[in-house]
């Protein structure tokens, strides 16, 4: 299958915490790749790398075959290339919702403001939000707003989507609005990385699971390999805190 993303043996260290140790991971195109593990895990470290905003102390991340963790590169063109949905929702406050969309595709791809917006207005409609693309931030829900965020990282055709915890700040009610939106870009075929703490969803949604432990990868496999076989005795421990909290 053919690897959008590589990730070849990422190290990286905040003072002598080694927070990621030797982590390489394979990200097929079209898939959508589950990253779990316990708080402290890595995983926000990890995707944080992704989208390089956390600087490497080694190893290598291909980007569609290209090396883009090379010294040099030029971090706003590789930016534009991925899409990043964090647990804070970042809209722009002062901006209405098709401001806050339309920003990146005109500021950084060049776009008109009129065909950005056009662009923008069809994704609202699209997702259900159309009558929210003139308000600003503070008037929608949490939901809302997070629907909106995740509009405005696909709003530039990005080849890949990191989605880094987007449901914990939400309300259940609100966390379904959410999950059917990522599904629906599944269905599009968007290739998605997505670190989450929400297992149901995780099991119905993921092509391959990751499990991250003190900053290895300790498992990787299908949803069944993951969640129905464990093998190591970290990810047993894992899912057993998972099913005595009720979240499995």
């Amino acid at each position: 299958m053919n690897q959008l993303l590589e990730l070849k043996s990422l190290r990286k260290s905040f003072a002598s915490n080694l927070v990621l140790d030797d982590v390489s991971i394979n990200f097929p195109a079209q898939s959508a790749t589950v990253i779990i593990g316990a708080s402290g895990s890595g995983k926000s470290t990890l995707m944080r790398c992704m989208n390089l905003l956390e600087e490497l102390n080694d190893g290598q991340i291909l980007l569609a075959g290209s090396d883009i963790s090379a010294y040099g590169i030029d971090l706003d063109s590789v930016r534009g290339q991925i899409g990043s949905v964090f647990q804070a929702f970042n809209l722009f406050p002062h901006l209405t919702v098709v401001e806050n969309i339309t920003l990146a595709p005109r500021l950084v791809h060049g776009q008109s403001k009129n065909d950005a917006e056009k662009s923008a207005r069809e994704l609202l409609a699209r997702f259900g939000l159309s009558e929210k693309a003139d308000e600003y931030p503070n008037l929608l829900s949490g939901g809302q707003q997070q629907r909106v965020a995740i509009i405005r990282a696909i709003a530039t055709n990005p080849k890949l989507l990191l989605l880094d915890e987007v449901t914990s700040a939400l309300d259940p009610v609100l966390i379904a609005e959410v999950l059917s939106l990522i599904a629906e870009l599944k269905r599009d075929g968007m290739t998605m990385v997505i670190a989450t703490h929400e297992m149901g969803f995780a099991k119905k949604i993921a092509d391959n699971v990751v499990f991250l432990h003190q900053g290895k990868v300790h498992e990787s496999g299908t949803p069944a390999e993951i969640f129905d076989s464990p093998k190591t005795q970290e990810l047993k421990d894992f899912l057993g805190a998972l099913h005595q909290a009720g979240r499995l």
